[in-house]
């Protein structure tokens, strides 16, 4: 975000320098036009990670705010750092340049990005029916997301904790079976018991090991005070098998509570699976309130913003189709396989039950980085000529460039990470560096644009009553 940031900031006072400003004009136009840009644009992200406390977890809370912290810090520098270096530069700074200065955007003068520009306001439809359906293949394997944790079972084969799970769940052998390595722990409350321990222990067992997918089950243990009985289950699969989970599903919801019905006993499932496992649930129950809260958040600033109804919700609208076809991909090198050889994977794995939920709010904080960037250029451009598609044509030529440099930079930043030995952070990687390639090249250089080409003036429709309640702040 700090690269973003800085390339928008010093591309806008580059053109001011090269349309005539003196430095010192050029940084205060800047700042103020690009840098209320900025500020919307930091702000918007700050909400989005703020929006996992919605989740009740505290880890996945932190994690949010830490990123904010680390938003803010990179917005004030932006603000404050950006436009001082600049000015101290000053006209020198094309000194350095490796391609020809770009022309003023006064001189009439168009270049490969206006010629872009004018091509999909010539055809809208094609570009919009060939982004859509680009992003709907990448979206397909979303379908069949499969939630879970990944074990030790998946990491790199020669590591010590790879050694280890291998040797402890070798079926043959000295190993103990696959199951072993993601048992769970019954724990049965016996304060309530009306019949002995031992007849609730013999039925603990009868009644767990005839259960489908369960391995064996270890004989129940009274504690000291013989208020508890403890017992281990071991599944017959992996603790990151679909299986697994299956089972802790049946287990909690009628194996348990069938074992132990007319005895008065209460009966718990824990240990480290059982607590990923419904971590996981959780997860997957308050997603969509995440979702919602900066979805909505989202639309209110942008129609505060850009004064319009149509480019808020289009804006979301488009931030999703980014979010799902990002997940989609994600399905497909993890979960199907295809990416095992070029990522050094021994095997599938499911999606790591957080990521998407982390995923979802840094994609849609990037997103709306370049989002803002593009709109705001529109929006100068409309409210001087009132002409929609001459606004749409020239921010798409002026701000392509900045937009895509700045993409890449931060795509060859995440593709870095996936040389990680950690899969999540493969995961979360990968899933990062497609999400900024497809936001930054299909949805705002195409989707967008084409749409909003043939939206013409309903893009900026307001309706009066709301415009006159609405506080004004624009970009």
């Amino acid at each position: 975000m700090g690269i973003d940031y800085a390339l928008f900031l010093i591309t806008r006072f580059r053109q001011y320098v090269i349309d005539g400003d003196d430095p010192r004009t050029a940084v205060g136009r800047t700042t103020a036009v690009s840098g209320k840009a900025v500020l919307v644009a930091a702000g918007t992200v700050a909400v989005a990670l703020l929006s996992l406390y919605a989740c009740g977890l505290t880890m996945i809370g932190r994690l949010g705010l830490a990123a904010t912290v680390a938003v803010v810090v990179t917005a004030a520098a932006a603000l404050t750092l950006v436009p001082a270096a600049v000015g101290l530069v000053g006209s020198r700074v094309d000194v350095l340049r490796v391609r020809r200065t770009p022309v003023a955007e006064s001189s009439g003068d168009h270049d490969g990005w206006h010629r872009y520009a004018r091509l999909v306001a010539r055809h809208p439809w094609r570009f919009l029916s060939a982004g859509l359906a680009l992003v709907a293949l990448c979206a397909i394997p979303l379908f069949s997301m499969r939630l879970g944790h990944i074990d030790d079972g998946a990491d790199p084969v020669g590591s010590t904790t790879r050694d280890a799970y291998d040797w402890t769940a070798h079926a043959d052998g000295p190993g103990f079976g696959p199951g072993v390595n993601g048992s769970f722990t019954l724990v049965v409350d016996l304060a309530h018991a009306t019949v002995s321990s031992d007849r609730i222990a013999d039925r603990v067992t009868d009644g767990l090991s005839g259960t489908d997918g369960v391995a064996r089950v270890a004989p129940p243990r009274p504690s000291p005070d013989g208020k508890v009985l403890v017992t281990t289950v071991v599944p017959a699969t992996g603790p990151q098998s679909a299986g697994t989970a299956a089972l802790f599903d049946t287990l909690t919801g009628t194996a348990v509570p069938a074992a132990l019905e007319g005895t008065g006993a209460t009966g718990y499932l824990t240990g480290t699976t059982a607590g990923h496992l419904e971590f996981r649930d959780t997860v997957t129950e308050r997603l969509p309130l995440i979702i919602g809260i900066v979805l909505v958040s989202a639309f209110l600033l942008l129609t505060v913003v850009f004064r319009s109804l149509v480019i808020p919700l289009k804006a979301v609208a488009l931030n999703l189709l980014t979010t799902g076809a990002s997940y989609g991909v994600l399905v497909a090198v993890f979960q199907w396989g295809w990416g095992d050889g070029l990522l050094g994977l021994s095997e599938p794995v499911p999606i790591e039950s957080y990521v998407p939920m982390m995923m979802f709010a840094i994609v849609f904080g990037l997103s709306m980085d370049y989002e803002i960037f593009l709109l705001s250029r529109i929006a100068e451009e409309w409210h001087a000529t009132q002409d929609n598609e001459r606004s749409v044509g020239t921010g798409l030529a002026l701000t392509g460039r900045v937009i895509t440099c700045a993409a890449f930079i931060m795509t060859a930043v995440f593709l870095s990470f996936t040389g990680s030995p950690a899969v999540v952070v493969k995961m979360l990687a990968l899933g990062l560096a497609v999400s900024v390639v497809l936001d930054a090249t299909v949805i705002r250089l195409v989707l967008m644009p084409s749409l909003m080409f043939l939206m013409g003036r309903a893009n900026w429709w307001l309706p009066g009553w709301l415009d006159r309640r609405l506080p004004r702040a624009t970009v």
